[in-house]
């Protein structure tokens, strides 16, 4: 007999899971502008003086990394993925 987690599951992903999918991409959007603004200039994008970024930069070591890669990644900083018409 189906038990009451299959059901919550489905309900999950029939009103929730576009809902999650759609926050984290805000986030991890978000988090992008927050780092070319703060460690840009590791880029070549200089916005934030030094000093600033020096003072946050304990704070963005693990996350540095990633981000680099993830910014090499795109063509252009500003590409998503959703706009990406190669599978269609």
């Amino acid at each position: 007999m189906l038990g009451l987690k299959p059901i919550q599951q489905f309900w999950y992903g029939l009103t929730g899971y576009e809902f999650t999918r759609h926050a984290l991409d805000m986030r991890r959007e978000l988090e992008g502008i927050f780092m070319v603004l703060t460690v840009g200039d590791m880029v070549g994008v200089p916005v934030l003086p030094p000093v600033y970024a020096l003072r946050l930069l304990p704070y963005l070591v693990l996350e540095v990394a990633q981000w680099k890669r993830e910014m090499a990644r795109r063509k252009e900083f500003w590409e998503k993925k959703e706009y990406d018409f190669q599978g269609v």
